[in-house]
């Protein structure tokens, strides 16, 4: 006995099943004799040939005799008795062995009843028969199928359905309800078959009038190209869309699919449904600029006047961007290295890039990142989507008119990540020399070389860029500026463009430099000069006001801010006269700058727990346990302190959060200054990360605490001696305000500080 899979034939009992020869012979791995006994095993969905295991079998199946080998290349089956399937057994060569019982069934039909179905179907096949070409062939065919169920094996080529449907009819027990499923597949198919039909042949009535169509629209276009030779002034959109795709200089991969595309813009007509997206792909596409632009020699005399009549200070940045500039013409290149400028904000980054472009003679074009969570942002929507666009880099391009554009990518640290997909990942191969001269956009779907597209990005902070995305970049710190280096571009730069923006003259006004000090002084808080902007902007306001109602001249001075401001002065942090053990001035490093902070300790009567507060991060809160196992050791006769007391570490501007490590020895020399009961003047901050034996690392943000340190009124600050050489960006008025001492370990702190254990007795509180 031949044990059979079968995959796509409807297993019906007592009827003629059909199947190809070469599925047998894939299955056996021989030809089929005729009167050999089969038994028919259904296999599932997704079973294959060469992993047959028991589970890929249904449990039930069919046994069956071969009948005829016919010459058309189908074998025969005379279906016989359903069989349940005791066990199967797989060798290793993939030979299966059953071990069968048969499976009865529940005669609740008669076969006068079941006679009068099968006819009736067989006349509702004969009847969609009448209309075929091969329909009396196909007669004959179904004439000598007896019943219904024969007719279904019959038919079972060209049934749609699923192996687990037709496993469903052999199944069934029941011979009334295997009949009604039979007649259930039969007339389904049935009228999927007329329904077929006459989509077909209204399909083909279309096709009639498309063809038509055509050749008439062929015609018409023939016609159409001699009248806009007679007539260049009356072109047509289509023949203006030809002209512009033959004069673009799009390279062939693009030439190729504008033609594609104006070939089917031109078969949908007027009024078809994708004319307009058609149009405003090769619209844009067209407006693209695809011819390179020639390098021109810069004048760096000239690039560096722009730079510094534009922008005041930024010497670091600027002999940068000079550096850059030379390579430039010494390569003979439009672009060069990727520049990520990362400041505070209003610290001139995005203005200095608009700077950039004027000195090198191209066109600005600034793209806005931040909040940008989908990569269709970065590299367009595909054509398949309705409303679909090209990203923001191709946009900018279009709209720059150019190839070799200056384009800040402003707000870089502001990309998010959403289900829509990553789109700081997007930017690597708009930001990757070695890649972005063949940049698909994906509403494009043809490369664009943006290698001469000179990219300036910006950011507030560099620990949100994903490190792939940073290691293309080369970072330039944007320090904030000094009080002095705001007075200069407060009255060179932003005094000046307030006054012309409301209509006010140099004759109408006057404000003084004392004025302006103390703006800078009191009424902003930043390391850049946006709020001084928005000062210089409302004192203006207020002074047009005067002068429409009749004032002839105003003079601003310090004590008229408040009322030409109309607010109270800011309250700056600055630093307090300390009368109490365990509070220690700090530094740090905020998005808009520096600032001081304080670091206060208290004792309380208890059992050792210790309490820190001030909305601190995970870093600070490990500086803190370091901080007081150095002090333990340091200092051995405090235990009984630590043992018998609380202990509560508070930073002060609690809804603040605060974290990193470089207030490791501020922590440190607070916890010291409680314990040894000794006071640390409030003039001395300190900044570095303490190490458990002591050391004192490096730290970032140097220059903006130094100058906050400077603002508030300190006179002594310790920094780490790693920290020594960005002491070269530090500014010079800064530096000649503070005593800096740079140190190793925590325990010159604590001796200059005079916070030691000679002659202090530890006792507990």
């Amino acid at each position: 006995m031949t044990i059979l899979p079968t995959y796509n034939m409807l297993l019906v009992p007592a009827a003629d099943l059909y199947m190809r020869v070469s599925q047998y012979r894939e299955v056996t791995g021989r030809s089929p004799e005729v009167d050999e006994r089969v038994t028919m095993i259904v296999s599932r969905e997704g079973a294959k040939n060469q992993t047959f295991t028991a589970e890929s079998f249904y449990p039930i199946g069919l046994s069956g005799v071969i009948r005829e080998v016919s010459g058309e290349g189908f074998l025969v089956i005379r279906a016989g008795n359903r069989v349940d399937i005791e066990s199967i057994g797989v060798s290793p060569e993939g030979r299966l062995d059953l071990i069968v019982s048969r499976r009865e069934e529940a005669a609740d039909i008669s076969e006068e009843e079941e006679a009068r179905r099968a006819q009736a179907a067989r006349e509702a096949l004969y009847r969609f028969l009448a209309d075929q070409p091969w329909g009396a062939a196909a007669r004959a065919f179904l004439d000598r199928q007896s019943s219904l169920g024969e007719l279904a094996a019959a038919l079972s080529p060209w049934i749609e359905s699923s192996n687990a449907e037709r496993y469903a009819i052999l199944a069934e027990d029941s011979r009334a309800a295997r009949t009604a499923l039979l007649e259930k597949f039969i007339y389904e198919n049935l009228e999927m078959a007329k329904l077929s039909q006459e989509a077909n042949s209204e399909r083909q009535e279309d096709y009639q009038k498309l063809y038509r169509e055509n050749a008439i629209r062929k015609q018409l276009e023939y016609l159409q190209r001699e009248l806009d030779e007679m007539h260049p002034e009356n072109v047509s959109d289509l023949r203006r869309l030809e002209i512009r795709i033959a004069e673009s200089g799009m390279n062939e991969t693009a030439r190729k699919e504008a033609d594609k595309v104006l070939s089917r813009l031109r078969q949908e007509g007027d009024h078809g449904a994708e004319t307009g997206m058609l149009y405003n792909y090769l619209d844009f596409l067209t407006g693209l600029s695809w011819k390179k632009e020639e390098a021109r020699p810069i004048d760096l005399s000239a690039a560096e006047a722009v730079l510094e009549e534009d922008h005041f200070g930024l010497k670091k940045v600027k002999d940068r961007i000079i550096q850059q500039i030379a390579v430039m013409n010494l390569r003979k290149q439009q672009s060069g290295s990727i520049l990520l400028f990362v400041g505070a904000p209003g610290t001139g980054k995005t203005s200095i890039g608009q700077s950039i472009a004027r000195a090198l003679g191209r066109e600005y074009v600034r793209v806005s990142l931040g909040g940008v969570r989908d990569e269709a942002e970065i590299r367009g929507h595909r054509r398949t989507y309705i409303g679909a666009m090209p990203g923001r880099i191709m946009d900018a391009i279009a709209k720059s008119g150019v190839s070799n554009p200056v384009m800040v990518l402003d707000e870089v640290d502001k990309l998010s990540v959403s289900y829509n997909g990553d789109p700081a990942s997007a930017l690597l191969e708009v930001l990757d020399p070695e890649q972005n001269s063949t940049f698909t956009d994906h509403y494009m779907n043809v490369p664009y070389d943006l290698s001469d597209v000179l990219f300036i990005c910006t950011a507030n902070s560099a620990d949100t860029i994903p490190e792939p995305l940073l290691n293309r970049m080369e970072v330039i710190q944007f320090q904030g500026y000094t009080p002095l280096e705001k007075l200069e571009i407060a009255r060179k730069h932003l005094l000046p463009k307030a006054m012309q923006a409301v209509g006010l003259t140099g004759d109408a006004i006057t404000v003084t430099d004392e004025a302006l000090s103390a703006v800078i002084s009191d009424y902003t808080r930043e390391a850049g000069v946006r709020g001084l902007k928005k000062r210089m902007d409302t004192l203006c306001r207020t002074a047009a006001v005067h002068l429409v109602r009749g004032e002839e001249h105003l003079e601003v001075t310090p004590e008229s801010l408040r009322e030409y401001l109309d607010m109270n002065p800011l309250r700056h942090r600055t630093v307090r006269r300390n009368t109490a053990p365990g509070i220690v001035t700090g530094l740090a490093w905020t998005p808009v700058g520096g600032e001081i902070l304080y670091i206060e300790t208290m004792f309380t009567p208890g059992s050792g727990k210790i309490t820190v507060t001030g909305q601190l991060g995970d870093v600070m809160k490990e500086s803190a346990q370091l901080a007081i196992s150095l002090v333990r050791h340091m200092f051995p006769g405090s235990a009984a302190m630590f043992e018998k007391n609380d202990l509560h570490i508070h930073v002060p501007d609690g809804s603040t959060p605060k974290d990193g490590p470089s207030a490791g020895v501020t922590l440190t020399t607070a916890i010291a200054s409680l314990v040894t009961g000794r006071t640390v003047p409030s003039v001395i901050a300190m900044t570095g990360e303490v190490s458990l034996r002591g050391g004192v690392n490096a730290i970032g943000g140097l220059p903006e605490k130094l100058m906050a340190a400077q603002r508030a009124g300190v006179e002594r600050v310790f920094i780490p001696e790693d920290n020594l050489d960005d002491l070269r960006d530090v500014p010079e008025e800064v530096k000649a305000a503070l005593t800096i001492t740079p140190v190793k370990t925590v325990d010159e702190i604590l001796t200059a500080c005079g916070v030691t254990a000679d002659g202090v007795v530890l006792k507990a509180v």
